[in-house]
Order: C-alpha cells, then sequence, then structure tokens
C-alpha cells in the first residue's frame, strides 16, 4: 500500500495539471513564493489541484519545478514545472503559511490495451494532420500515452481532470479517442461550412 505524504504543499488553481506536461507559472503571491521557495530549497515538489467553479478538486497532480525561467527583485518568479504524478487529496492542513495537506500517491489499476492504445493514438494523428497538415513521426507518436496526448493539445479543464481521476490507462485511451473524434468532426464541419460560404463571399441564408 502507498503511504500518504503529509503535510505536502498545495496551489490550487484554475488549471488541471497532468503527468509529464510542461507548464509555466507565474509566482506572485506572498504565501505561494515562500512554498516555491521551500520545495527550491529542499529540491521537493508541490501539488497542484483544480479549483473549479464547484470548488476545490480531491485529485491533482504533483509538480516537479524543472526550470527558474525569471527572477523579480520584489520576490515573484516564472518558473517551468512538469506534471509527475496524481495524488487524492485526504485532508487539508491549516498550521502552515501556505496551503498544505496529506495527500495519497493514486496508482493505476490492470494493464494497458494494446487496440485502444493504437487507436486513440490514430485518432490522435488524424487530428494533427488535419490542423498542421503534417502527421506525426511514428516514432514519436510511439512515445505517447494517454497523458502524453493530451497535454500537446487544448483540453477542456474537466476533461483533463477526469483524465487525471482515472485509474485504468486503456479508461483515459477510449475517452481520448472520443474527444479526438468529436473534435476532428468539429474542424470538419468548420471547413465544409467555410467552402459552403466561399461561393459568393457571405452565408446563405
Amino acid at each position: 500500500m502507498v503511504q500518504p505524504t503529509e503535510s505536502f504543499p498545495l496551489f490550487p488553481l484554475g488549471l488541471v495539471l497532468l503527468p509529464g506536461e510542461l507548464v509555466p507559472l507565474h509566482i506572485f503571491e506572498e504565501r505561494y513564493k515562500l512554498m516555491i521557495g521551500d520545495c527550491l530549497e529542499q529540491e521537493s515538489e508541490f501539488g497542484i489541484i483544480w479549483l473549479s467553479d464547484e470548488g476545490l478538486k480531491d485529485v491533482g497532480c504533483s509538480a516537479r519545478i524543472t526550470r527558474v525561467l525569471e527572477r523579480f527583485e520584489d520576490g515573484r518568479l516564472n518558473i517551468l514545472v512538469e506534471g509527475t504524478q496524481p495524488f487524492r487529496l485526504i485532508r487539508r492542513i491549516e498550521d502552515l503559511p501556505y496551503p498544505a495537506g496529506n495527500v495519497e500517491p493514486l496508482t493505476d489499476d490492470g494493464e494497458t490495451d494494446e487496440g485502444a492504445l493504437q487507436r486513440a493514438r490514430a485518432r490522435y494523428a488524424d487530428l494533427i494532420e488535419e490542423v498542421t497538415e503534417s502527421r506525426p513521426e511514428p516514432d514519436a507518436l510511439a512515445e505517447l500515452d494517454a497523458y502524453g496526448m493530451a497535454a500537446t493539445l487544448e483540453v477542456a479543464p474537466a476533461a483533463k481532470q477526469s483524465l487525471l481521476e482515472l485509474r485504468s490507462e486503456s479508461g483515459r485511451l477510449g475517452q481520448l479517442e472520443g474527444l479526438f473524434a468529436e473534435a476532428l468532426q468539429r474542424i470538419k464541419m468548420a471547413e465544409r461550412a467555410a467552402e459552403r460560404a466561399s461561393g459568393n463571399g457571405h452565408l446563405k441564408g
């Protein structure tokens, strides 16, 4: 059984971080300047957890500081972080100068369905090709798991949160295949509408 981590620093944000995803952050509040300073000094991680319109979620993602991009005279920081591992918030801790909690690292159950992996990668490649007119190289595609594919695209926070909460790679791949198919359909419908409208320069009534 995975042991909980006590008094883990937490950064509630209006975004969802996925394992392997790189995200730049601007640190300007005093409590978070202190938190990030502690993490840099101790070479430790902190957790990013989605503060949605419905409130703080229970499942977040640990973040490792990969680079300090810029330091300002007033203590503000621009940093680059990388998602590492999903966790579940067990209990909030209120006796530190910044948000923290006891968290439980989350691991996956079961094996990956190879068929689901290949279908999701194929749909992902179709979407990338439609948008960029360039299909991903097979070697690059072979390195991507569900998190890796989702991290390279604009995915709504709610959908990313759902991926983060799933404890099955096959489940994440199935969800992504559907998201990619819907996005591809929307793009093609928009293209067809644009083509119809281009006949005389304006939309038909």
